[in-house]
C-alpha cells in the first residue's frame, strides 16, 4: 500500500525526533510491504521565519490532501515578540480546526521497564499504568469569544468557555467506543458545581452513557482529578474531559509516568484521517545535540498506523521495538539523568528500527 504523509517538523527538536519516526515507518515499509511518502511543510516558528506566517496556506492544503499528518513541536522564546495571532502555538489550533481534528488520544502508559522513573511510589503504580484522555480539541476556551476592554479598575481580558451539545456528543462517542476496547469505564471530568458549560457537558454525557449500557460512567471534578491522578491513577481508564482540562490533566498525567518524552498522541476527526504528535514541547535548548527522547515519536507513528491506516500488526511491532530497546537496558538522557551511558536521539531511532 501507499501512504501519503505530510510531515510537520516544527522547531527545536522537532526536526530531530520526527527524522527518527520517518526512520521506524521506512523500515516497517521495508518490512511489511508499503510504501510511506513524506511531504516536509512549514508551520510554527519555522514558518514564520521564511514565510511571516505561522500556518502558511499551503501547509494546510498539504495536509488535506495528505492520508495523515506527522507533527514534531512548534515554538520557542525566539518568537515570543510575535503578536498573539501569530504566535507559533496557532499553527497548532489553525490544524486542528482546518483539518476537523475534534478529538485528542494521549495514552499515558508507564512501561514496566521504567517504573522507577515515575515520581510515585511503586505501590501506587505497581507494574505499570495505562490510561487514555480523551480530550475535547477544537471548542472551550481556547476558540470561544475572546477581548479586551476598558473597566474602571483598568484594563480587562476575557476568553469564552462554550460548547454545544453536539461538540460534547461527538467526543463523548469517542470516548465511550475506546473504552469498548479496554476495561469499559469513562471517568468524565468537569467543573458542573461552577460553570454552566460543565453542567450541559455532564448532562451531555449522561445522555451518550445510556448507549453504552457496559460502560461504567463516573464524574468528577478537575479538581478531584487532578488529585487522584496522583492518589489512585489506576482508577482512570478513558479519562474524557474539555480542552483546557484535557490539556492540563494531560501534562500532569505525562509526569507520572516518569518522562514526557515516552508520551504520544493522535489528533482525529471523523473518517481515518488524524495528525500524531509527541506530548512534549520543542524543548530549543536541546536542539540539535543528541539529548531529544524520539521515542514520543515513534510511538505516535505507530498510532497513526494502528488508527488512520488499519495495520494493526505494524502498529504492535514498532511499540514491540521500543519495549525490547528498553528491555536491553537503552536509555535516553530524560531517563537516566543526562549520564554518560545515555543514547543519543539518532542512536535511540537506529537501535529500534533494528528491533522492528
Amino acid at each position: 500500500m501507499n501512504y501519503n504523509i505530510a510531515v510537520v517538523a516544527g522547531d527545536g527538536i522537532g526536526p530531530d525526533v520526527t527524522d527518527e519516526a520517518i526512520r521506524a515507518m521506512n523500515k516497517i515499509g521495508e518490512k511489511f510491504g508499503h510504501t510511506f511518502n513524506f511531504t516536509h511543510v512549514l508551520a510554527g516558528g519555522a514558518a514564520i521565519d521564511a514565510t511571516g506566517e505561522c500556518l502558511p496556506d499551503e501547509t494546510l492544503e498539504t495536509c488535506k490532501a495528505s492520508d495523515a499528518v506527522l507533527l514534531g513541536a512548534v515554538g520557542g522564546p525566539k518568537w515570543d515578540p510575535q503578536p498573539a495571532e501569530n504566535r507559533p502555538e496557532r499553527a497548532l489550533l489553525g490544524l486542528r480546526k482546518g483539518l476537523g481534528l475534534y478529538a485528542n488520544l494521549r495514552p499515558a502508559m508507564i512501561f514496566e521497564e521504567l517504573a522507577d522513573a515515575s515520581p510515585l511510589k511503586s505501590e501506587i503504580v505497581g507494574s505499570g499504568l495505562d490510561i487514555m484522555i480523551c480530550r475535547e480539541l477544537t471548542g472551550g476556551i481556547y476558540f470561544g469569544k475572546r477581548g479586551t476592554d476598558e473597566t474602571e479598575n483598568g484594563k480587562g481580558a476575557y476568553d469564552v468557555e462554550y460548547y454545544s451539545e453536539m461538540e460534547i456528543k461527538r467526543i463523548a462517542k469517542v470516548a465511550f467506543e475506546l473504552a469498548m476496547k479496554r476495561n469499559k469505564r469513562v471517568t468524565s471530568v468537569d467543573k458542573s458545581n461552577v460553570l454552566e458549560s460543565s453542567r450541559l457537558w455532564r448532562k451531555t454525557v449522561a445522555e451518550v452513557a445510556e448507549d453504552y449500557p457496559e460502560v461504567d460512567l463516573d464524574n468528577f471534578y478537575v479538581d478531584n482529578a487532578s488529585m487522584q491522578l496522583i492518589r489512585d491513577p489506576k482508577h482512570f481508564d478513558v479519562l474524557l474531559t474539555t480542552n483546557m482540562f484535557g490539556d492540563i490533566l494531560s501534562d500532569e498525567a505525562s509526569q507520572i509516568t516518569g518522562s514526557i518524552g515516552m508520551l504520544p498522541s493522535a489528533s482525529l476527526g471523523d473518517g481515518s484521517f488524524g495528525m500524531y504528535e509527541p506530548v512534549h514541547g520543542s524543548a530549543p535548548d536541546i536542539a540539535g545535540t543528541g539529548k531529544a527522547n524520539p521515542i514520543a515519536t515513534i510511538l505516535s507513528a505507530a498510532m497513526m498506523l494502528r488508527y488512520s491506516f488499519g495495520l494493526k500488526e505494524e502498529a504492535d511491532a514498532i511499540e514491540n521495538a521500543v519495549k525490547e530497546f528498553l528491555k536491553q537496558g537503552y536509555r535516553t538522557a530524560d531517563l537516566c539523568h543526562g549520564a554518560p551511558e545515555a543514547v543519543s536521539t539518532t542512536e535511540a531511532g537506529e537501535l529500534i528500527a533494528s528491533f522492528i
